[in-house]
């Protein structure tokens, strides 16, 4: 087992970069400090909508402990430089962890043109990530003999037999990931410390900041390092970065189930009575029921449940709204039903999810394109970071808050506990994480949902509360991500605000905006309470798709799975 090594870690190499050493040779941080940043073309393609990024790779030292070590790792960013006066930058990270950053700096300068004129927008592919357009980096290689050979799967089973099953997979990500030499140097410690050498790199004195989900935990740790570096720091749909970051992931069963009661099903109710059911009530019985066709034509429960688990965009909406409708069809021999205002959207989801429109769509399609989770490969870094960070509850405590959280949150309530990789991580964490020091607390902001699925409101709350900084809540919204991405002008204006006039606003509410195919907002009583105020229906512009593409971005790559 790996011993914790205080923080006076951090100290020290802050005590190298800062002294001034005779020659550059007794210098270990001087050919990273002092290598030259080559722009260029970028691997991937930018989304339409998006401004033009140039992209590079710089050289870090896989150990920031150890610099001098000379082992080294390549970690590629991205930039779309400001088109006015410049007044720094702003690194963007759209969480995970895991997630590939570079493309999002173009994608959020192109939604906020009045903030790119300021600043330069920087993205990262966080060490261990690979590069985006390229690769998909660490993958953890996990032997097919050691997971479960049982394609029917569900975690409402509480034989022996069942959990069994189920804890094969997280023992053997947790087995197969940290035998892997990379896994202890891919953790936040150590990716904030590539940060800084970024803004090393830039030239500046500042790093402004902006991270969702994850990159709430990344961007206040970074603060909390480097805090005479930290710039403006805008944590949008935050975990509770003063407290446990696997905290965040125990509360999924509780904020998912949460956001299908009161949020999702009575929308569904209210978009395809004729289908699924006129009251939420009705929509739960046919969801059963459509559980259960499924689980009879090739779609294990396990799998069906974690369609509806997560769903922190619009997209991913439309996502379990199509499997439904298309099991409903089936089971009742009659027509697919859906709203016509809703068909071009779902058009376009059935044939990017299960290449077929709308109009071919089947259950026996769905089926088909919807298999097993292949973990043959396992998102390294997600895990890395995840479990390595702080330290982990054994299988045991996990297998405890399943029996707890099933009952009340049936939705994810039964699997989570049965699937959490952490419960098996055996290495000891390496760095501590400090808290927001009281110094910088006057440079955050947080951002924060009151249905969001993927980080609950209670964490973001706890975070802002402890840390002593202002609170955005925005009223009824159930996605995952808001400044930029959701179009709601209340969230935008008092961020921009923020990042452009150097004013930041205190605690407030915003409405939420009307959720797809709506023109009012249904108010739902929840942990914001109800700030009042109306947000028009969110009108359709030549930035809805881009936005609506980088939601789900940030929802897809923070799924906690």
């Amino acid at each position: 087992m790996r011993t914790i090594r205080v923080a006076a870690a951090t100290a020290a190499v802050a005590l190298v970069a800062a002294a001034a050493p005779a020659s550059a040779a007794d210098d270990p941080l001087a050919r990273y400090t002092g290598q030259q940043v080559t722009w260029g073309s970028c691997a991937f393609t930018p989304a339409k909508g998006a401004k033009p990024a140039e992209c590079a790779q710089i050289t870090v030292p896989r150990d920031w402990a150890n610099p001098g070590a000379g082992v080294d790792l390549k970690v590629s960013i991205s930039r779309v430089a400001a088109t006015g006066k410049r007044e720094g930058a702003i690194l963007v990270n759209p969480g995970g962890p895991g997630g590939q950053g570079t493309p999002l700096a173009g994608q959020v300068a192109g939604l906020q043109p009045s903030v790119s004129e300021l600043y330069d927008f920087v993205g990262m592919d966080p060490r261990g990530t690979g590069q985006a357009g390229g690769d998909n980096g660490f993958q953890c290689q996990v032997p097919n003999g050691r997971l479960p050979q049982e394609t029917d799967l569900d975690a409402r089973d509480r034989s022996a037999h069942s959990i069994a099953e189920h804890l094969k997979t997280p023992r053997a990500i947790a087995e197969a990931c940290q035998s892997d030499a990379i896994a202890p140097y891919l953790t936040t410690w150590q990716t904030a410390h590539d940060m800084d050498l970024i803004r090393t790199l830039l030239g500046d004195e500042k790093l402004n900041y902006l991270g969702y989900s994850y990159g709430t935990w990344l961007g206040a740790k970074y603060a909390s390092l480097f805090p005479g570096h930290a710039g403006k720091v805008v944590l949008d749909s935050s975990v509770n970065f003063q407290g446990r970051l696997q905290a965040d992931f125990e509360a999924f069963p509780v904020i998912d189930q949460r956001q299908f009661d009161d949020v999702y099903v009575p929308w569904l109710s209210r978009q395809f009575p004729g289908q699924l059911g006129a009251t939420p009530a009705a929509v739960k019985a046919d969801w059963e029921r459509i559980r259960g066709y499924y689980s009879s034509h090739g779609i294990a429960p396990d799998t069906f449940d974690q369609i509806f688990v997560g769903n922190g965009s619009e997209l991913r909406w439309l996502l379990g709204a199509l499997v439904l409708v298309a099991g409903d069809a089936a089971l009742d021999g009659q027509p697919a039903q859906v709203p016509a205002a809703l068909r071009g959207k779902l058009d376009a989801e059935s044939q990017a999810a299960f290449g077929v429109p709308l109009a071919q769509l089947t259950a026996a399609k769905v089926a088909a394109e919807t298999p097993a989770p292949d973990y043959s490969q396992a998102p390294g870094t997600r895990y890395a970071v995840a479990c390595g960070d702080q330290p982990t509850r054994p299988a045991s405590w996990y297998k405890s808050l399943s029996d707890r959280q099933g009952p009340q949150y049936p939705l994810f309530g039964w699997l989570y506990g049965l699937s959490e990789t952490c419960g098996f991580w055996s290495d000891a964490p390496q760095h501590e994480l400090p808290n927001l020091p009281a110094s910088v607390k006057a440079n955050v902001l947080v951002v924060q949902g009151e249905f969001d699925p993927q980080t609950g409101y209670e964490q973001a709350s706890a975070a802002a509360r402890s840390a002593g900084v202002p609170l955005i809540s925005v009223d009824d919204s159930p996605f995952h991500g808001q400044y930029a991405i959701s179009g709601n002008p209340c969230v935008d204006g008092m961020v921009n605000t923020f990042l452009t006039k150097n004013s930041r606003p205190a605690s407030a509410t915003c409405p939420g905006v009307p959720l797809p195919n709506e023109d009012k907002v249904y108010p739902v009583a929840g942990p914001a309470g109800h700030g009042g105020g109306v947000v028009p229906r969110v009108l359709e512009t030549a930035n809805s798709l881009l936005r609506s593409q980088v939601q789900d971005l940030v929802s897809r790559v923070n799924s906690g799975r």
